[in-house]
């Protein structure tokens, strides 16, 4: 259980908030939960404090007691904690005894979760900003699962509506064709061949392809085609995702399912109709204005259901059929706007709100190579894709760049960083100092084994590790189930990098202030190598989650 975890359990305030302290005059772990309650009691919280600090003393067990060297109060108010050095060294051999497992918990009781990501439209290549929603989803799904949740990962193929026809009028190179690039291009050759293609290009690919005009068969061969052989691809091969399940927006539509929701919501009053179109009334459910379920006819379009019935439909059967505890969507920053009108038909169905389906917008990425921004469009054709960015970079690195930035906060890929090969890189500083650890292990030919099997015994050397650099590694270490805990709650994957960083720095700060392999001292050297032991376990096990390798040299 993490340490933190257990101070809530001894104060037993359910809002109490535990921080790690900034100075450590002030312990490990401090609370400020006493001044808000004083406040709401009007008593003096000083004395408050004091008399919990008391109450929680009186109350420990003794496993308990091993635990803190000091519980004390600071003016005005605080409770400060401060972890007892045995109980530090205790914890390396519980990293020891544990390995990969250490950080996994059952805490998510093996609810159901959903996690929606990626989801491109196939109109074209995926973009930077797929893969920043991308490795996010990945992580946070990892991460869900190590605290005990049953996580699935799902893709939602937009592969019907709007985009799709304008697909097929870009490839046919028509008035209302938006998209361009190479990729067009060559879908055009392929797709819709022009007489001067000449008859081979019919006899390969077959007259039925191409001898329709209409947009709307020509955008779907081509987000077939884009689907099959530019999306799942980089996805499968160069990000190394998988997902459990890929969902077609096209079989949902012509499923029915859409009709069913639209029958439902006119049942219960909740449609009209206006301007030869069907309405929602969002309104009613907290969006900022009523939406259009089914457009009205116009002379170059048929009547169609809109975007909200096939994802209300879709988001239904989540609910009433897949049984999903709770469903996380991760969304591009141009869909800001929808997330109302998704939650609105969610209440106005009875099906979901906001604490079912959680949806996390990601901002934009933006791109730095030579300290000038490279501008990006799809729909203009001047924009790098994600292949071309994992052409130039490895994936560990884009994996590590994309996660350090919180998903509601602009980023700023620096191109030139990415390609240091040196320790002014973030994740090859973290790797380096893997890769340090396995040596410093190899060249001593420790058994570790011996901590591993026999860890209860070994208890005593440990308890050499008394250096406040060593104290302060080991206080890092334990922090990897706080982090875990902490994203499955809020789902800031960036905490995890950024935990990886401070605890490399930590490694450093020890490595340079306490001799590792000291001949005059076998027990401390002893106690010294489990330490670079447990630090390479837990460095390893936030590296795993963030699907970045551990290289044992570089």
């Amino acid at each position: 259980m993490p340490i933190r975890t257990q101070i809530q359990k001894l104060l037993n305030l359910p809002d109490a908030i535990i921080e790690h302290s900034e100075n450590a005059s002030f312990g490990d772990y401090s609370t400020n939960a006493v001044l808000k309650l004083a406040k709401k009691e009007n008593r003096n919280p000083l004395a408050m404090a004091g008399e919990l600090v008391e109450k929680i003393k009186a109350n420990l067990s003794t496993s308990q007691v091993a635990i803190f060297d000091k519980i004390e109060v600071a003016p005005p108010g605080f409770i400060n904690f401060t972890l007892a050095p045995e109980f530090l060294a205790k914890q390396i051999a519980e990293i020891l005894d544990k390995k990969e497992n250490y950080g996994v918990s059952s805490a998510g009781e093996g609810k159901r979760i959903q996690v929606e990501f990626i989801s491109a439209n196939p109109t074209g290549p995926l973009t930077l900003g797929n893969g920043r929603g991308g490795f996010f989803g990945d992580v946070l799904a990892n991460i869900l699962a190590v605290a005990g949740f049953d996580v699935k990962r799902e893709y939602f193929v937009n592969d019907a509506g709007y985009q799709v026809e304008v697909l097929g009028h870009s490839v046919l190179k028509d008035e209302q064709a938006q998209y361009k690039g190479d990729y067009i291009d060559k879908l055009r050759k392929k797709l819709a061949p022009t007489p001067k293609d000449g008859l081979l290009g019919f006899l390969v690919w077959g007259c039925s392809w191409f001898s329709s005009k209409d947009p709307k068969v020509v955008g779907q061969k081509a987000a077939e085609y884009i689907l099959k052989n530019l999306i799942q691809p980089t996805i499968k091969d160069r990000m190394k995702i998988k997902f459990d399940e890929w969902v077609s927006e096209k079989v949902i539509r012509e499923s029915g399912e859409a009709d069913k929701v639209l029958q439902t919501l006119k049942v219960k009053g909740l449609t009209y109709e206006q301007g030869g179109a069907t309405w929602f009334k969002s309104m009613q459910f907290g969006d900022d204005k009523d939406r259009v379920l089914i457009t009205s006819a116009k002379e170059d379009r048929e009547q169609s259901a809109t975007y909200i019935l096939p994802d209300a439909a879709y988001h239904y059967k989540k609910f009433s059929e897949d049984k999903f505890d709770k469903v996380i969507n991760i969304w591009g920053a141009d869909h800001h706007g929808y997330v109302s009108r998704l939650q609105a038909v969610g209440k106005a169905l009875g099906a979901w709100d906001e604490k079912k389906l959680e949806i996390i917008i990601m901002q934009m990425v933006r791109l730095f190579a030579g300290g000038q921004e490279v501008k990006m469009s799809k729909r203009l054709g001047t924009y790098i894709t994600l292949d071309e960015l994992l052409e130039e970079i490895p994936l560990d690195v884009a994996r590590f760049f994309f996660l350090m930035r919180a998903p509601n906060t602009h980023m700023d890929f620096d191109l030139d960083l990415a390609k240091e090969q040196s320790d002014k890189n973030p994740v090859y500083y973290v790797q380096y100092a893997y890769a340090r650890i396995h040596s410093i292990l190899a060249k001593s030919q420790f058994p570790i084994s011996n901590f591993q099997t026999n860890f209860k015994s070994q208890i005593q050397n440990l308890k050499l590790l008394i250096h406040p650099s060593e104290l302060s590694l080991i206080k890092q270490l334990i922090r990897l189930p706080e982090i875990i805990a902490d994203i499955a709650l809020d789902y800031q994957v960036h905490r995890l990098p950024q935990y990886s960083l401070d605890l490399v720095r930590s490694f450093h700060k020890f490595y340079e202030e306490c001799k590792v392999l000291d001949e005059t001292n076998k027990d401390l050297t002893a106690a010294r190598l489990a330490l670079c032991e447990a630090t390479k376990t837990v460095l390893a096990n936030a590296l795993l989650l963030m699907g970045i390798s551990a290289p044992e040299k570089m």
